[in-house]
């Protein structure tokens, strides 16, 4: 583990010094950048590591030679506390060099669509939505939406948003799948609980050197836009599809002021959703990571469920049950998250199967 740490230390180094040089082309500079940020942790840990095993072996070597025994009770003291930082200091340095992902680092496009229950899921959808919009707002995160689809009594039939901000997809990929709630519907009179879902589906967005797609491939619609007011509402042809002609691939954008914006909104979507589904043909063929209990898993697998009447949420891939609901909904996710990251990480250390 140290000489791969060594390796990294050195490659860090180079890395900062050629961006120090001012030599470098604005390209080579951007990839140098993202580079050096994703082991700059890994590095800034293990030199703190380093340092820390310094000053563990210099207190060792001075109570060797030391007679006050007052001086030798503190740095026996120091000594401890500073086994216990350097233990924990490498159970860190173990995960930080785990296998990445190589999407972690991405914004995401998030798909989320009303299933069984009708209204109730759709207005599930919605409350998913907020959710996760409150989410990114106590990360500091951006949500722009892509295209959305309002149910009649509420929420949504289906809606696409991007998230920008930092290492995403690392925090949302494990929520791909379907989301089951069970509560009474507004619309019930008789009080009863009724078991509803939503389907949820988290997109790492593609990078242009990553796909290669040519207009000549796309097929170019406008429609009047169509939803509750605004003055763009079927008036004008600023609504958007474009089609994938080889693989058929459909998407749609109305959100925004103006043909030029949807087109581009659109874009992106379609860019991010051919990318996905080459992800999902090499998972597939790859076997192991679908056969996962932690990550992507069949997008149909029921996943979570939300129970109101007893303000519960339990995650059914890690066993993980919370009081906790009313927190989850408002946006408090990073009681679920962490425990399912953490989860993973320990499984990769262990060498378990997943």
């Amino acid at each position: 583990m140290f000489e791969r740490l060594e390796i990294l230390e050195k490659q860090y180094q180079e890395m900062q010094d050629k961006l120090a040089s001012g030599k470098l082309e604005v390209k080579e500079m951007t990839n140098l950048l993202k580079e050096s940020s994703a082991i700059s942790e890994t590095v800034e840990t293990y030199r703190f590591f380093k340092n820390k095993s310094q000053e563990l072996k210099d207190l060792e070597e001075m109570i060797e030679d030391e007679s006050d025994h007052d001086l030798i009770d503190m740095a026996n003291t120091e000594i401890d506390k500073l086994k216990n930082t350097l233990e924990k200091t490498e159970e860190k340095l173990k995960i930080l060099l785990l296998p990445t992902d190589p999407n972690d680092e991405k914004n995401v496009i998030m798909e989320i669509k009303g299933a069984a229950g009708g209204d109730e899921g759709n207005i599930f959808a919605g409350d998913l939505f907020r959710m996760y919009s409150k989410y990114a707002e106590s990360k500091g995160w951006k949500i722009e939406i892509l295209s959305s689809m309002e149910g009649s009594m509420g929420g949504y039939t289906s809606i696409e948003f991007m998230i920008t901000g930092k290492r995403i997809y690392s925090f949302l990929k494990y929520e791909s799948g379907t989301h089951r709630v069970q509560r009474v519907p507004e619309t019930e009179s008789m009080g009863r609980v009724h078991t509803s879902t939503a389907t949820v589906l988290v997109m790492p967005e593609a990078e242009e050197i990553e796909l290669d797609i040519k207009w000549e491939d796309i097929r170019f619609d406008t429609y009047n836009s169509s939803g509750p007011g605004g003055q763009s509402v079927n008036t004008t042809k600023s609504a958007v599809r474009l089609t994938h002609i080889p693989s058929g691939l459909v998407v749609a954008c109305q959100e925004g002021k103006s043909q030029h914006e949807n087109k581009d909104k659109a874009f992106r979507l379609l860019k991010t959703r051919l990318f996905d589904s080459i992800l999902q043909e090499q998972m597939d063929k790859e076997g192991a990571e679908r056969k996962a209990l932690i990550g992507r898993g069949d997008r149909s697998e029921k996943i979570r469920t939300y129970n109101y009447p007893q303000n519960r949420v339990s995650d059914h891939r890690i066993g993980l049950t919370l009081q906790r609901l009313d927190a989850v909904m408002e946006g408090r996710l990073d009681l679920i998250i962490e425990p399912l990251l953490n989860e993973f990480q320990k499984r990769m250390l262990t060498g378990e199967e997943l």
